[in-house]
């Protein structure tokens, strides 16, 4: 696979692990208790686990100091989409455009 698909695969393995953390604490109690005890809690930390070992993979060929702002990049897009779209979090014309210039600075990042 090309190495720049690891880093698609991990920013998305991080974004599903972030948006399980955020589902494990829709109506649950406060406290680490109802945290600990979340299977939604669980599974976003298996996902952030598969995110480390394949952008790991990635970064055999790949130089972190391009790969690492891609990872994030696309997290936080993905992120930003899987929030608005699972949870109701608003998503207007300023972070569309905020995502946009992401998506473009990723463009240029990764372009060699």
């Amino acid at each position: 696979m090309n190495p720049w698909g690891w880093v698609g695969m991990a920013a998305l393995n991080n974004a599903i692990g972030s948006l399980m953390l955020k589902q494990s604490r829709v109506g649950a109690p406060p406290g680490f208790g109802g945290l600990v005890l979340s299977p939604w809690f669980w599974g976003g930390l298996c996902f952030y686990g598969i995110n480390v070992l394949i952008f790991a993979k990635a970064l055999e060929t790949l130089p972190v100091s391009a790969a690492y702002p891609v990872l994030a990049g696309l997290g936080f897009t993905a992120i930003a989409l899987g929030g608005a779209w699972f949870f109701g979090e608003g998503l207007g014309w300023s972070q569309a455009l905020g995502m946009a210039i992401v998506v473009l600075g990723i463009g240029l990042v990764a372009r060699r």
